[in-house]
């Protein structure tokens, strides 16, 4: 979830509200200290090294990352013609970016014209994350866009009896399932592979990638398309659902102690993001 999009307390489908007397704007824009160090790599080169990056959280979008111009490599940004309006933050100058060799249009932006209350982005600079070759906390690359403090996933051992059925056949009948606890998602319930009948998995040609958990591969079950769907090897931060298995229950039938589970409005996956066209090796687990 985070804390601007999905179902996060800043983001248009919120699902909690602040306990307050007048009603709060419709978009409140929320910006805080990374505390990390952060670097931008493009055309082999390091061209941004900063300690003082700013977080920058609007409604509907992942967090971004601004940098002060003073820890940007000198001479690789190029001011273009190109300009936008912010919403809020008003009018946006576009850059090229050229290191290396390499050249890319429109590949940073800076607010130059801010509002008084924004006043902690002048002189900052974005960039564009499918534009740049990678970005990195320390040295560990981050995948999918800039890290959220505000994401937060929990892994429960359970011993509820999890069946899950593909019309009259039973699929996966268990009474140990793992549940995943993900902020702003429905909670999650994965099956032991010994506990599924693995024949009725298709497995399918499709790959999705989240920046917490990893590489994830889908199954069809019959004609249920991308029914389940599994990290066979999940980043280490949750290697406990590694190899196993998660249900769809909005596509087969998938109870819990007898209970059906749906899913509430606005918990289902929000397929967007900024870095969605990863090479499989890129989205490998980390060493």
């Amino acid at each position: 979830m985070g804390l601007s999009w999905q179902q996060g307390p800043l983001s248009p489908g919120a699902i909690g509200r602040f306990l307050v007397a007048e009603p709060l704007p419709q978009r409140l824009l929320y910006i805080e200290p990374l505390r990390r160090r952060m670097r931008v790599r493009f055309g082999g080169a390091w061209i941004a090294d900063s300690e003082h990056v700013l977080l920058l959280f609007e409604p509907g979008r992942y967090p971004v990352a601004y940098f002060p111009q003073a820890d940007i490599r000198p001479g690789v940004l190029e001011l273009g013609e190109h300009t936008t309006r912010h919403s809020d933050l008003g009018l946006t100058s576009w850059h090229a970016i050229s290191a290396g060799g390499q050249h890319a249009t429109r590949a940073a932006w800076q607010h130059v014209d801010l509002p008084s209350y924004a006043a902690e982005l002048r002189e900052r600079i974005a960039f564009a994350w499918r534009a740049m070759d990678a970005f990195y906390e320390e040295d560990e690359r981050i995948l999918g866009h800039a890290a959220d403090g505000y994401h937060r996933i929990d892994i429960r051992q359970a011993s509820r009896n999890l069946v899950v059925r593909q019309q009259d056949r039973v699929i996966a009948d268990t009474k140990r399932p793992i549940v995943l606890y993900e902020s702003g998602f429905a909670p999650r319930w994965y099956v032991p592979r010994a506990d599924i009948d693995d024949s009725a998995l298709s497995f399918v040609e499709h790959q999705s990638f989240c920046p917490y958990k990893g590489l994830c591969s889908y199954y069809d079950i019959g004609e249920a398309r991308l029914a389940a769907w599994s990290y066979r090897e999940a980043y280490c931060e949750v290697g406990r659902i590694s190899g196993l298995v998660s249900f769809e229950p909005d596509i087969v039938s998938v109870q819990l102690d007898g209970v059906q589970l749906r899913l509430e409005p606005g918990q289902t996956v929000i397929p967007h993001g900024p870095d969605r066209g990863l090479t499989v090796a890129e989205a490998r687990p980390r060493p």
